[in-house]
């Protein structure tokens, strides 16, 4: 919820799943730079000073986990979304996508929002 509720350009959100997923759906204002190509592209994508939360698929994905990892050797502040999109979604956050943003209801049973 720290991302949700973050003043906005206090953090760069970083979406590092492939494509595809980046299509489906990500969260607005995310760069979108997948985990293997952080090291090339971070730089000329983010400024050095900036605080950087990534997130992937969710709980059951590491590929956030190693893109922390690269965004902490070049050097970022850097946090792991660790519940990713899908708790994202859940939690019935806005979701982008190419016809626009959009939220579902929150589920319940994982929603961190009275």
């Amino acid at each position: 919820m720290e991302v949700a509720e973050s003043e906005q350009g206090s953090l760069v959100v970083v979406d590092t799943r492939r494509q595809s997923s980046w299509d489906h759906g990500h969260i607005p204002g995310a760069v979108h730079i997948p985990t293997a190509q952080i090291p090339a592209l971070a730089s000329n994508l983010i400024p050095a000073a900036s605080k950087v939360v990534v997130y992937s698929w969710g709980p059951g994905c590491n590929g956030s986990t190693f893109a922390a990892l690269a965004f902490a050797e070049l050097g970022y502040s850097v946090k792991e979304m660790i519940g990713g999109i899908e708790y994202w979604i859940r939690n019935g956050l806005p979701l982008e996508t190419a016809s626009g943003v959009s939220s579902q209801k929150p589920d319940p049973l994982v929603t961190a929002h009275a």
